[in-house]
């Protein structure tokens, strides 16, 4: 027995295709988004004037049932937290899924009556399947760009003195662009933030914006890498189209380096096509567009030269761990809103190598601590008692114990010593941070070479004179020095002959080790004054350190 497809008569066709037209209709009026978009200052007086009978949410929007305009919508990124905290807003409830089965349930009853009314049942016919057509491949999805409304200020934000310094010339930018363009001035068109994670890059850049008071858009760079052959650049371009319309607006971008990594060879067209529309508008948008772009990154080492060079992010800016002072006013940010008994200053004395997300944390366990024990006022006692707690969690963080900090002190200040003793090229050095350039200039002298070999054997050499011993952080300075070592003899011919041999390095290596420790050891005053300084700031410039070597020599 072989089953044959029916025949529809044309009068069947059209009253089912009719039926289907009508049904489709009904369900576009039925399920479809009547609601008015409105501006942020429509929506705001809507709220303040207590017009909002229902609120709830679906899809991206707020919609509000108001008492005389009916049912508007706003995009609810841009609506402030604070601005709908008194409103109960649900999820969008509705019977759109009924419609849906009754429509599928009224065509598959439909099919199957005509299907009865004309199945016959043929013993000798052949079973005719249509020919099943290609499935189509799926489209990317699309993506709908809106900006933000940043609520975040730098009053918010505690311990980023520095950096705001950097950014209040791109704050007075935004508000003032007319003033820089009759000066003949452009500002940069891209600002890169760099630091470790949880230093609060995300924060600043939302306290730009709020500050500014322009649209912030935000994007992460993994979110540009796709499946989808070109549809990286796209979003990209749709980025930048949609801040342009916006503008004055900012561009964030975090985590670029998922995006905006080196081009070595190894082929993804869809990574570099991407990378090549990231690079194309930035050089694309005008002067005067009045777009900054700012994006964040951790691993600045991996990034494309294309992308780091002027004219595209023409400023970076350092984001470090906080110093003792900035765990301070990290803290008190924090503690504004908690009962405590504390001294803030303790506090941040013994959180050395927290960041900004760590020193939250670790808040928020001393007040839930307090909680449980049911007593009304957080006290150094639990800060103690969750510190281990935040420092060995899930995410261990490298921090100091009182006994690695002292060593951490002396390490580093030997490092002070011979950096400027040598006059060697950096800013500042901390506790937790050095940022010492190493030798690139070509040709590079024997003696500069053995200056910067004598700076990352000062720590050790330092340690050794106050403690008879070294910790093991030692081994990045360790390395770098070997590496310059096995350079000098091997490829520079620096050696005790041109011919190289594994005992030139020894040697070499023990000399310079020797001649630091007994500069060091004759200048314990200035070391000493070194490891006060960075015991009480954590920091110390190189000004400072000069001033302080020049007034005791």
């Amino acid at each position: 027995m072989n089953l044959t497809w029916p025949n529809f008569n044309r009068n069947q066709l059209i009253l089912i295709i009719s039926g289907g037209i009508v049904l489709l209709l009904l369900l576009f009026a039925l399920l479809r988004d009547s609601g008015d978009t409105i501006p942020l200052s429509e929506a705001t007086k809507l709220i303040e004037n207590d017009q909002i009978e229902k609120a709830f949410s679906d899809d991206g929007y707020t919609y509000f049932a108001t008492k005389e305009n009916g049912v508007v919508k706003i995009a609810s990124s841009q609506l402030p937290s604070e601005l709908t905290a008194h409103l109960i807003i649900e999820p969008k409830g509705g019977n759109g899924w009924l419609w849906f089965f009754l429509f599928f349930a009224l065509i598959g009853g439909t099919g199957f009556w005509a299907w009865k009314s004309k199945l016959g049942f043929e013993d000798e016919a052949p079973l005719e399947v249509p020919v099943a057509k290609a499935t189509p491949e799926p489209e990317a999805p699309s993506s709908n760009v809106t900006p933000v409304k940043s609520t975040v200020r730098f009053s918010d934000i505690g311990g980023i003195g520095d950096v705001k310094e950097e950014l209040e010339e791109i704050i007075d930018f935004l508000r003032n662009p007319k003033r820089y363009y009759s000066f003949g001035a452009r500002m940069p068109r891209g600002v890169l933030l760099i630091g470790p994670p949880g230093v609060g890059k995300t924060m600043i850049a939302k306290a730009v914006a709020a500050e500014a008071d322009v649209p912030f858009f935000y994007q992460s760079g993994a979110s540009f890498v796709q499946i989808y052959v070109g549809m990286g650049a796209k979003r990209v371009s749709e980025l930048f189209s949609a801040a342009k319309k916006n503008a004055p607006s900012i561009i964030f971008i975090d985590e670029i380096d998922a995006v905006g990594k080196k081009r070595e060879g190894g082929r993804n067209d869809e990574r570099e096509g991407t990378l090549n529309q990231l690079l194309t508008e930035m050089d694309g948008f005008e002067e005067t567009s009045g777009i900054v772009v700012i994006a964040a990154t951790n691993n600045i080492d991996v990034m494309d030269s294309a992308l780091l060079r002027a004219g595209r992010f023409d400023r970076r800016i350092f984001v470090e761990l906080p110093t003792a002072s900035e765990r301070e006013a990290i803290l008190q940010k924090y503690l504004r809103h908690i009962p405590n008994e504390l001294s803030i200053n303790e506090i941040a004395k013994m959180t050395v190598g927290f960041n900004g997300a760590s020193l939250a944390a670790l808040v928020n366990e001393a007040a839930l601590l307090c909680m449980r024990q049911n007593e009304i006022q957080v006290k150094q006692e639990h800060f103690l008692a969750v510190k281990d707690k935040v420092m060995f969690g899930k995410k261990k963080i490298a921090m100091l114990s009182d006994e690695q900090r002292r060593y951490q002190v002396r390490y580093q200040a030997g490092k002070v010593f011979a950096a400027t003793w040598f006059d060697l090229p950096y800013e500042k050095i901390t506790l937790t941070n050095d940022t010492i350039t190493p030798p690139t200039a070509e040709p590079q002298l024997r003696h500069e070479i053995e200056a910067h070999i004598r700076v990352h054997l000062a720590g050790i050499a330092s340690s050794h004179l106050r403690f008879g011993e070294h910790a093991s952080n030692a081994s990045h300075d360790l390395g770098v020095a070997k590496e310059l070592v096995h350079a000098m003899v091997y490829e520079y011919g620096m050696g005790s002959s041109i011919q190289p041999t594994p005992e030139d390095e020894t040697s070499l290596m023990n000399r310079l080790y020797q001649e630091i420790s007994v500069l060091l050891e004759r200048n314990e005053k200035i070391l000493a004054k070194f490891e006060a300084v960075l015991d009480e700031y954590e920091h110390i410039s190189k000004a400072l350190a000069k001033a302080t070597m020049n007034e005791i020599l």
